[in-house]
């Protein structure tokens, strides 16, 4: 099953809520996903209801101890489980870098474990472009763009979609993508006007569903449940399934075409060398970010 990264690089555009929704309408169509919160505001952790009291507990432990990411894992009793996140990992872009090494290390842990198999995973990861986010775009096989339906946010995305043409090269591949409208008010003629104007710019990429501003998608955070734990029948829980449904339709939720199905060190062995010397492209990018 496929990888998918949540990520926008502006906050407040509902970009956890919608990792945490995708994660549960996985659950609830049995499919056991593993959630990976690389957020050090941890929001996905809590809202998930794990508690995480020291580094050690949590995803941070892999970067700085070499822990396998099994020892980390959660079970949130929810139908998935979670690698939670914790404050220290805002250090690690201080502590290891920014080469190619540290950028794959998730997505060849991930392999390694083999914790993806025939579970699909979605990571959560802080709008900050750094270490971490890079590392989840990198880990993922698509990307999620949530956009909240107003006029920052579409610029917000606009960004997002240079930042993701840019990693093409260096990923040798263009970074599937879909954006979905989030907070969408369908009173408001500018709600309608955002979503024909990123239709119009990022065309199919754009979901058609769109997630409406809703009184259950804003409370279930509070009592740290997703929406269809919160209000089974509400407005919230039909969009998000509607969502689900639209990517799992389109295959988007399907794990990108493999080239061989080799074993895995012959997938360890192209990725190292690929990575060990950045190219002039990943180079470039790694001075312009």
């Amino acid at each position: 099953m496929a990888r998918i990264t949540v990520f926008n690089q502006k906050g407040g555009v509902g970009k956890t809520t919608t990792a945490l929704n995708l994660a549960a309408a996985l659950a609830r169509a049995g499919q056991h996903p593993l959630a990976i919160d690389l957020d050090p505001q941890a929001h996905l952790t809590t809202l998930s209801g794990v508690r995480v009291t020291d580094a050690s507990e949590s995803v941070y432990a892999h970067y700085r101890d070499n822990k396998l990411l099994a020892t980390v894992m959660r079970d949130t009793g929810r139908g998935w489980s979670i690698l939670p996140a914790h404050l220290e990992l805002s250090k690690v872009d201080t502590q290891f870098g920014k080469g190619p090494n540290i950028l794959n290390r998730l997505k060849l842990q991930l392999l390694r474990e083999q914790l993806n198999g025939v579970r699909p995973v979605v990571i959560d990861c802080s709008p900050l472009l750094g270490v971490l986010s890079l590392s989840a775009i990198f880990a993922a096989d698509k990307v999620l763009v949530p956009v909240s339906a107003d006029y920052l946010a579409v610029r917000g995305a606009e960004q997002v979609e240079k930042t993701l043409n840019a990693l093409g090269p260096v990923l040798k591949k263009r970074i599937q993508r879909r954006y979905v409208i989030t907070r969408f008010d369908g009173r408001r003629n500018m709600s309608h006007d955002i979503y024909n104007a990123m239709r119009a710019t990022f065309g199919d990429d754009v979901c058609e569903t769109r997630i409406c501003e809703s009184v259950s998608v804003a409370e279930s955070p509070y009592a740290e449940k997703d929406v269809f734990a919160h209000a089974p029948s509400s407005r919230g829980a039909k969009d998000y399934q509607a969502l689900y449904d639209e990517l799992t339709s389109s295959r988007f939720l399907d794990e990108d075409d493999a080239p061989a199905k080799s074993p895995l060190d012959a997938v360890f062995g192209a990725i190292s060398a690929e990575t060990a010397r950045p190219s002039g492209t990943f180079a470039h990018f790694l001075r312009a970010n």
